[in-house]
């Protein structure tokens, strides 16, 4: 890179739309986490369970996009780094929960996974049709894309576990989403790693981080 793009002096500037969406990210995640939370529980869905797992996680990583726009790119690849190491993560929890409900024997209630699963929908593909516009940025910027990408995605395939599960009576198809969003994330995870790691090893570190 040139020098004109290192260092604290040449802080790239931050569009006051990309901080905007954002900001009704946070909040639509957020809001959702909470409420997919409690529906999960009550329909004894793991899916929505993992699915809420992942609102709670894109909360976090709307915040930490928020903290780091408009700092050096070494702070803003770092943080893309942390959030893919969380999603994927998040991936191998998925997976382990999904195994051990295995055994449990309950079925959860497609009503409420199929409702709860088209509200999420809808959240979803409105924060990444708001986000699609900032999908070719920086690391954080796309990290926050695939994020956005992968949760509409999953919503899909949360609706599809409840038809599943209303037409076989069993909480196979639910668990069978649950690892499917787990490798979701896990992919999308290990992408971000890659990305950041890249930015991070061809970017200096900006003066003020060595003293």
């Amino acid at each position: 890179m040139s020098a004109s793009c290192c260092g604290p002096a040449k802080k790239p500037a931050v569009d006051p739309r990309w901080r905007r969406a954002l900001w009704i990210a946070l909040i639509v995640n957020a809001v959702m986490f909470l409420g997919e939370l409690g529906a999960g529980e009550i329909a004894n869905s793991r899916a929505l369970q993992a699915d809420a797992l992942d609102f709670f996680a894109d909360s976090a990583n709307y915040a930490i996009s928020l903290g780091v726009a408009g700092m050096a790119l070494v702070w803003r690849a770092s943080a893309a780094l942390v959030k893919g190491l969380t999603l994927t993560a998040l991936g191998i929890y998925v997976i382990v929960g999904a195994l051990i409900a295995a055994f449990d024997g309950s079925s959860p209630q497609p009503a409420i996974m199929g409702g709860v699963g088209l509200a999420a929908l809808a959240a979803n593909v409105g924060v990444a049709l708001m986000l699609y516009r900032f999908r070719e940025g920086d690391t954080n910027m796309r990290s926050v894309w695939i994020c956005s990408r992968n949760d509409a995605i999953a919503n899909l395939a949360v609706v599809a576990a409840a038809l599943g599960v209303f037409g076989s009576g069993t909480a196979w198809p639910d668990l069978i989403v649950a690892a499917i969003m787990a490798m979701l994330g896990i992919t999308g995870g290990i992408k971000i790693i890659r990305l950041a790691v890249s930015e991070l090893t061809h970017e200096p570190m900006p003066a003020e981080a060595h003293r």
